[in-house]
């Protein structure tokens, strides 16, 4: 599959979406947004993990605002083109490590919030810009912010639509973790490589846990923990971790 606005990669186990507009900081157009959903529903047998990242000095900027397509309907592209480009990465069916070596802004900090883990270089930052030009937040930003931060943060963060430092977005538990530039490579790599090589259905039932603990009382949640652990007490992945912990060897995986 041959794209315009992405670099995909494969290789042992580790998928790699590089958003590549670099010219315009990765801003989001229709074509790339089609080119998002198209590549995560198409992702090779055996991925095990799925890194997005920004080709270029930055992770994206945001909607390009020049792509109008002769009707800038905003409600209607939120409705029939983020949303999907959201549900394919914060339902994908693989973990997602989102790794922004820049400056993630607009809806491109909230596409970068819908992966799983976020790892930032420390030279990157993260700005909700909607205010800037009389909108609000949108892609998912209304959502996850405040639940990850805390209202009066994000409050703060929308109104006043300064740019928050990844090393303070870490603090903060906006995302996982701010690493040095020289070692961001190297550590998005390793932190990929040991999802791949983990237990990915349990991977995706932690997911399914934490997105549900938001709206369960404590009898629904007990009720679901109950359900995905005897789920995953069935699985080749538990029997061999097991067998590993009792046998004092690393476990060897295979995601079911």
């Amino acid at each position: 599959m041959s794209f315009q606005t992405i670099e995909f990669t494969y290789a042992d186990g580790i998928a790699r979406l590089a958003l590549d507009r670099p010219d315009v900081v990765n801003a989001l157009n229709r074509t790339m947004r089609a080119e998002i959903v198209a590549a995560l529903a198409d992702l090779p047998q055996g991925t095990r993990c799925l890194v997005l990242t920004g080709n270029g000095r930055g992770f994206c900027s945001g909607q390009d605002l020049t792509d109008a397509g002769g009707d800038f309907d905003v409600e209607t592209i939120l409705r029939k083109e983020y949303e999907p480009m959201l549900a394919a990465i914060s339902d994908a069916p693989v973990p997602v490590i989102a790794a922004v070596n820049g400056i993630a802004a607009g809806a491109g900090a909230n596409l970068a919030l819908a992966a799983d883990v976020v790892i930032a270089a420390q030279s990157a930052s993260f700005v909700q810009a909607f205010s800037r030009i009389g909108l609000i937040p949108d892609a998912g930003g209304t959502f996850i912010v405040p639940r990850s931060v805390g209202v009066a943060r994000a409050m703060g963060m929308m109104l006043f639509a300064e740019r928050i430092p990844a090393a303070q977005a870490a603090e903060w538990g906006l995302i996982w973790e701010a690493v040095p530039d020289a070692d961001f490579a190297a550590t998005v790599a390793a932190r990929a490589r040991s999802l791949a090589e983990g237990p990915t259905a349990a991977f995706l039932a932690i997911r399914q846990a934490l997105r549900a603990s938001g709206s369960n009382d404590i009898a629904e949640q007990l009720r679901l923990e109950a359900r995905l652990q005897g789920r995953m007490a069935r699985t080749h992945d538990f029997a061999e971790g097991v067998a590993a912990f009792l046998e004092k060897r690393a476990p060897r995986f295979r995601g079911d």
